[in-house]
């Protein structure tokens, strides 16, 4: 399932720099976050499901590679996405 238009206005609203704000990195993780976490509990009910399952491993990938690239130009805006999403322990 999509991410609806009001969730994805509450991300843009929390991590972007305006309104329009749907590009950068920040927001792109929490977006990334939300169907990371939709997905998951979709695998853990249907768990022959191996397309979304392939599906939620590219989308971790990206988020991971976004998170890598916030580490690199910005480490303390890293650290306190991670805090706000939750993403890590």
């Amino acid at each position: 399932m999509p991410i609806s238009k009001e969730d994805k206005q509450k991300y843009v609203e929390q991590f972007g720099k305006d309104g329009g704000d749907t590009g950068s990195p920040k927001v792109q993780v929490a977006i990334l976050t939300h169907r990371i976490r939709e997905l998951t509990d979709h695998v853990k009910l249907h768990k022959k499901d191996n397309h979304t399952r392939r599906g939620l491993v590219q989308l971790v990938s990206k988020r991971k590679k976004l998170l890598k690239y916030i580490m690199r130009t910005n480490a303390e805006s890293y650290i306190n996405l991670i805090k706000e999403l939750s993403i890590r322990r």
